[in-house]
């Protein structure tokens, strides 16, 4: 069975991530991915980067993986706006 550390592992492989966290059952997966790679991409480009990286894990072992993927700078911009939302 593949596990959301798996799927990590393969992503961590294929790119120079600053992050990555992934969850997931087994089948479906959801992951956070921040790469400076993403750095004036489309969302789709990022996922099609993201998917290639992966390749055959996609069309065999994984059935779904919903993404979140962000560059450096936007993945600090959204922890300051939660540290703000805290202190209000």
């Amino acid at each position: 069975m593949v596990t959301p550390e798996s799927v990590r592992q393969s992503i961590l492989e294929g790119m120079e991530c600053d992050d990555v966290q992934v969850r997931g059952d087994g089948r479906h997966f959801e992951a956070l991915i921040v790469a400076a790679a993403f750095e004036g991409l489309s969302r789709i480009k990022r996922h099609q980067l993201v998917y290639k990286t992966l390749g055959s894990r996609m069309d065999e072992e994984v059935h779904a993986l919903s993404m979140t993927t962000l560059t450096p700078a936007e993945w600090d911009a959204a922890q300051q706006e939660i540290r703000a939302r805290k202190t209000n």
